[in-house]
């Protein structure tokens, strides 16, 4: 049996190298980060785009819009446009984007010769030439003087930053300004009324997680008695983690984990030389965090983000597992919460919790209204401190969930005076399903990102005895490269890598792989 499938690995890797490395080197998510400062000394934010990385920035894009500026680097017009170009770009590009998340500001230089099919495509007859429209009609597409219908649209006479503005505006009865600072004049639309909006929420997700990691290592929390905490929270994010980019991730850290931090030789210098190389393994990819949030923004600073986007991962995660996982499930996330949330107060009390439930969940229907209940005590003591010392945010105040707007039918009766509220849990558990399972990760089906789903059953379950008496499921990875091609090396490695490894691997249901 195991010949087969080590033959079966071979082929998948053998026809995944056909792409050069260097391709798969260029694909990004999305390019949100600073690139650096031009002759004048002003920052760029829009995204120099290439032949090389055109479809797979516009692809990945969390932006609904985008506008594609074709220009010649020698061009004395195109050099003075710049400028105004990006008063605008700053806006909705970069870490510090008023408006993230709307528009992806780009730019492609035809004088590049690399860039002269792609700007041939467009018919760029003159430079500076703007399109606008949805980002994947970009993707592999083109443009003519003389058609009569595109998605593709030229942007005509808005050679300042005022008159493109001003035709942005236009198109999205906007009215955006150039002197728009973040988080002010915002209109941020509530959660609470907006049942579609969790979808921008995949995006979110994958920077809370990108984050949580950035934290462990930087605080040099992988030691020898947090270490296997650690493993199997990844094991939960490899199986489902509603974002591809960050299952690859996460199973390309738990390949590497037991070289990086193994059980038999540990010192704080070590950890130090290692630092480096588990920072090259993006957990979510390279581009990510973005520096901004999505459906965790807050209308201040310095509320939701981060925590938020935590929790939309723990929610997501819930509702994705199976029966048989559901107590594993439980105490990765509290022992995951202990170890690695620094947040003092929080972990103490989300601890407590945990430690309170005195039953075994055979059901993932029981952990996930465990969570939402816990989620919900969560709430009802921080809007308690946020009340009385004006902490909050205003436009999103800590709140029981989900609200009337959103479940209707989740409420079976409401005590005002005691504000006690009676739930019907199995409509509770199916809003939930549907919230976080289905609408969360809807943006990345309709783009593609998400792996084929019609993997399920491909492979059997796979048990590789070893001397450790811990049950980690690292056998997740191996789904990932049935679903894609593209994890095809990754499984290959990973197999040859089984028969020394010092944990049992459990294969977890593909069918969110």
């Amino acid at each position: 049996m195991y010949s087969y499938l080590g033959l079966f690995l071979c082929i998948l890797f053998v026809c995944c190298s056909a792409t050069p490395l260097s391709l798969i080197g260029s694909r990004r998510s999305i390019l949100r980060q600073v690139r650096g400062n031009d002759k004048s000394g002003h920052p760029d934010y829009a995204v120099e785009l290439n032949a090389t990385n055109f479809d797979d920035i516009l692809k990945d894009t969390p932006s609904t819009y985008a506008v594609v500026e074709f220009f010649a680097h020698w061009c004395p017009a195109c050099r003075n446009y710049k400028p105004h170009y990006e008063k605008v770009a700053r806006l909705f590009n970069g870490p510090d984007a008023v408006h993230p998340g709307l528009i992806l500001m780009t730019r492609v230089d035809c004088a590049s010769k690399i860039n002269n099919k792609l700007c041939d495509k467009f018919s760029v007859g003159h430079y500076p030439m703007l399109f606008w429209g949805h980002p994947p009609k970009f993707v592999g597409g083109s443009w003519e003087p003389d058609q009569k219908k595109s998605d593709i649209h030229v942007i005509k006479d808005a050679y300042s930053a005022d008159l493109l503005l001003n035709w942005i505006n236009k198109q999205l009865d906007s009215s955006f300004g150039l002197d728009d600072q973040k988080f002010e004049n915002e209109h941020l639309s509530s959660n609470i009324s907006d049942p579609g909006q969790i979808a921008k929420g995949i995006y979110d997700v994958e920077e809370a997680t990108s984050t949580a990691f950035g934290i462990i290592l930087e605080h040099k929390m992988i030691k020898p008695e947090t270490r296997a905490s650690l493993i199997k929270f990844l094991q939960l994010l490899v199986a489902h983690h509603p974002s591809r980019r960050c299952r690859k991730g996460s199973a390309e850290l738990l390949v590497s984990f037991d070289d990086l931090y193994p059980t038999d030789h540990w010192s704080i210098n070590e950890q130090e030389t290692d630092k480096g190389s588990v920072s090259n393994l993006k957990i979510c990819g390279k581009d990510v965090p973005r520096g901004y949030w999505m459906f965790c923004r807050g209308s201040k600073n310095d509320t939701r983000g981060f925590s938020c986007g935590l929790w939309v991962l723990l929610h997501s995660l819930s509702v994705k597992i199976e029966d048989g996982e559901s107590q594993f499930a439980f105490n990765a996330t509290c022992d995951f919460i202990h170890n690695f949330f620094i947040c003092e107060e929080c972990r103490q009390h989300f601890y407590e919790m945990c430690s309170s439930v005195s039953i075994t969940f055979n059901k993932a229907r029981d952990y996930a209204l465990w969570l939402w209940s816990t989620h919900n005590k969560v709430n009802e003591r921080l809007s308690k401190d946020e009340a009385s010392l004006g902490t909050g945010d205003p436009k999103f105040p800590k709140t029981i969930w989900p609200p009337k707007q959103l479940c209707p039918s989740c409420y079976l009766g409401h005590d005002h005076k005691s504000n006690k509220i009676e739930w019907k849990q199995d409509e509770v558990y199916k809003f939930l399903t549907n919230y976080y399972g289905k609408t969360l990760p809807s943006l990345y089906k309709d783009k593609k990102i998400v792996g084929n789903d019609g993997a399920d059953g491909a492979v059997k379950d796979l048990v590789v005895e070893a001397s450790n008496a811990i049950v980690v499921p690292l056998g997740a990875a191996l789904a990932i490269a049935v679903a894609s091609c593209a994890f095809g090396g990754l499984a290959y490695y990973w197999r040859s890598q089984q028969k020394n490894r010092k944990y049992f691997h459990h294969l977890h249901s593909l069918k969110n792989i």
